[in-house]
């Protein structure tokens, strides 16, 4: 074990911070808010509002909530950055964000750690869909839940 001071030690963590700032979660984060910008100008948030509505009424949310919900699953800082982008165009107020947030951390980065976790851990791969299903039940609930105090 390598010995140091908590300096370095602090000033080494701040460093991979950086990188990782800088090489996952602001990229993730522009690209969801572009994706918003591209699916509000195309219609297609509408239409995903539209089809996501019955769903999404059930956690007091706008059908448009389910975007932020998909962007999560992918990768969370997506997730997030989905919800700021929705925020700022309107179409979501800070409740919803409330409401959202538990199930962005929840549900979130599932298919990066699909490969990087499950792959690595030798889980039977038939497990992999029950694992997911908890997680969404998990996160239900907690919207539910939030629903509840909000």
């Amino acid at each position: 074990m390598k010995k140091g001071s908590v300096v370095d030690a602090f000033v080494e963590g701040a460093r991979n911070g950086y990188q990782i700032a800088v090489h996952s979660t602001i990229p993730n984060i522009i690209f969801a808010f572009a994706l918003i910008q591209v699916l509000e100008l195309t219609g297609a948030l509408v239409l995903i509002g539209n089809l996501f509505r019955p769903v999404m009424v059930i956690f007091g949310l706008p059908g448009v909530a389910a975007t932020v919900l998909m962007g999560a699953w992918l990768s969370m800082g997506g997730g997030v950055g989905i919800a700021a982008g929705l925020i700022a165009a309107g179409e979501l107020t800070g409740i919803h964000a409330t409401i959202l947030l538990p199930a962005i951390y929840l549900i979130g980065s599932q298919v990066q750690y699909l490969g990087r976790i499950l792959g690595t851990a030798d889980i039977p791969t038939k497990y992999n869909l029950h694992m997911f299903l908890i997680s969404l039940i998990n996160a239900a609930l907690a919207m539910l839940t939030m629903r509840l105090f909000v």
